[in-house]
């Protein structure tokens, strides 16, 4: 056996054991949700103080429980990612079927989206359904750095037999500290309650599943852009066997 087929039945190995793992945790956890609701039921319309406090740590452990269901639900999405079915796809259609699902969010957060992509893109091999996540996760956090509205901005070019796909916003931007830790794992700039910090770590495991890659480009108080290159049709295995940026 080679040392990637033997990386590959580890990984998969790994990513079982997870799955398992977080299974347990979330059978467990149900039970717990369960018993605090029954438990919240006592307590809903509370008579004195002490009821009132009491009411007030059951919302509080729901609230943490909901939390570590939704850390299980990212970690699992993160370490199943591997071998996607990629096909030729249009990434037109795709980033143009995602601006309308996501535009009552946008409109909600007094956030205009404005799409430039050229009409004449070429395909680009893509599992559709994982690089929905990739286009939902980059989009959210568009929506997180424009607290008081703003801009997000679609464009897209040809670079080098890759599709240079940015996604721009008028945002508050990230402080250079944190702009080398932004695709770490677990690695977030948010209050506690705002995020599992594996949503910019899930997005870059998918776009380096689909041959490509992600960076990000910030200034504080002027936005960020996040650049995704993906292969065209034909000219992915070139793009996994130099494995870096076009």
């Amino acid at each position: 056996m080679s040392a990637s087929e033997q990386a590959t039945d580890d990984y998969a190995a790994l990513a079982e054991l997870a799955g398992g793992f977080i299974h347990e945790i979330k059978n467990h956890l149900n039970t717990l949700q369960l018993n605090l609701q029954l438990l919240g039921e006592d307590f809903e319309e509370p008579q004195n103080q002490r009821e009132r406090r009491a009411l007030t740590r059951v919302q509080r452990l729901q609230g943490e429980c909901q939390r570590v269901v939704e850390l299980s639900n990212d970690f699992l999405r993160f370490a199943r990612i591997k071998d996607l079915a990629l096909e030729p796809s249009d990434l037109n259609k795709l980033v143009n079927e995602m601006i309308d699902f996501f535009l009552p969010t946008a409109q909600a957060a007094r956030i205009e989206i404005k799409n430039y992509l050229p009409t004449d893109l070429p395909l680009v091999p893509l599992d559709l359904e994982m690089f929905r996540q990739v286009l939902l996760n980059l989009m959210l956090n568009a929506v997180q750095a424009m607290p008081d509205g703003g801009e997000l901005i679609l464009q897209a070019a040809i670079e080098n037999q890759h599709v240079a796909l940015s996604l721009i916003d008028t945002g508050a931007g990230i402080a250079p500290e944190a702009l080398s830790k932004i695709f770490r794992p677990f690695y977030t700039t948010k209050s506690k309650s705002g995020g599992t910090g594996l949503g910019l770590a899930t997005t870059k495991r998918i776009v380096e599943a689909h041959h490509g890659a992600i960076g990000v480009q910030s200034e504080p108080g002027k936005g960020t852009k996040f650049t995704i290159h993906l292969p065209c049709e034909g000219s992915q295995a070139r793009s996994a066997s130099k494995g870096a940026l076009p």
